[in-house]
């Protein structure tokens, strides 16, 4: 009988270590997010472009507002959005994406 309870109490043990280990882990895997140009912005999904490697397809949200997914050049500095092309404005969050990762590549 003893043998049988420490055998669950291991059990258990193993069991809330993973719980434990995998709520950290999704911590982790949050967007991130910037304060820029007086807002909130964070990058919910993004990726890059195998053919034009200047170009993100990126899923944001400012200030806690999720917009829609737009194609941003960090080239030209144009954002493609529902079919239309637009330049960057002043404090964009397009700017914010291709300084971020124009540091990190």
């Amino acid at each position: 009988m003893r043998k049988a309870f420490l055998l669950t109490r291991n059990s258990l043990v193993f069991v809330l270590l993973l719980l434990l280990t995998l709520l950290l882990m999704s911590a982790s895997w949050a967007s991130m997010c910037r304060s820029y140009g007086g807002h909130q912005i964070c990058i919910i999904s993004i990726e890059r472009s195998a053919k034009n490697y200047w170009e993100y397809k990126a899923a944001m949200s400012v200030d806690g507002v999720k917009q829609p997914i737009a194609i941003y050049n960090c080239r030209d500095r144009l954002k493609l959005q529902d079919k239309k092309s637009v330049q960057f404005s002043d404090n964009d969050p397009g700017y914010l994406i291709c300084s971020f990762f124009k540091n990190h590549q």
